[in-house]
């Protein structure tokens, strides 16, 4: 009997221990994201959007111009401090965070998209670019100030092409088609010189 009382006395101790270390687990929070770790992760989903189409060339650069303000006001912030941030700093980068956080979401979720599956050589082109645009950004090669200018000369070249496929009966004329040829080879061009000039998110 004194071995099976024992034996009781045991289980229900581990349990009791085990149950501790359990609760003390589950209660412990990972820590908040860094300042750094958040730019990555909202850069991350931008991409991910131009990429799936969801967000447009004009919505994407209105996010990126709103990363790089960020971004901007940041190095402000650390130029006064010694290269530090302070407690208020981080909350208020970490307020303007949010607010560009829930415009991803919002602009993600709405009714515009980027078509993802066109059919004609311009429209194959014009998804081509969004790739290369997106890869860039996800990757960190761009900075949300050099994605911003390569999307709004793609948002440039969207409405021109929608302009003139308006006026033509939803089609492009030859020497539009190559005038919208010469302003992608551009853009290409500054894609190419933005993702490899050395600068990183």
């Amino acid at each position: 009997m004194n071995s099976v009382c024992k034996k009781a006395f045991f289980a229900a101790t581990l349990a009791a221990l085990a149950t501790a270390a359990f609760s003390q687990s589950t209660t412990t929070s990972a820590p908040a994201p860094t300042i750094n770790q958040r730019k990555e992760n909202q850069q991350d989903r931008i991409g991910n959007g131009v990429q799936s189409g969801q967000l447009t060339a004009g919505e994407t650069k209105n996010l990126e111009g709103k990363e790089a303000s960020i971004n901007q006001e940041e190095r402000d912030m650390r130029k006064l401090d010694n290269g530090k941030l302070t407690a208020s700093d981080r909350a208020t980068l970490n307020q303007q965070q949010n607010q560009v956080s829930k415009q991803i979401y919002q602009d993600k979720h709405n009714a515009r998209v980027q078509n993802t599956n066109p059919t004609s050589e311009v429209g194959k082109r014009q998804e081509n670019q969004q790739d290369r645009i997106a890869q860039g950004i996800k990757s960190g090669q761009l900075t949300p100030t050099e994605a911003a200018h390569l999307e709004r000369r793609e948002g440039a070249i969207n409405k021109e092409v929608k302009t003139e496929r308006a006026a033509n009966g939803g089609t492009l004329t030859p020497a539009e088609r190559r005038q919208v040829n010469r302003q992608e080879n551009r853009t290409s061009k500054a894609i190419y010189r933005k993702k490899h000039n050395g600068r990183t998110q």
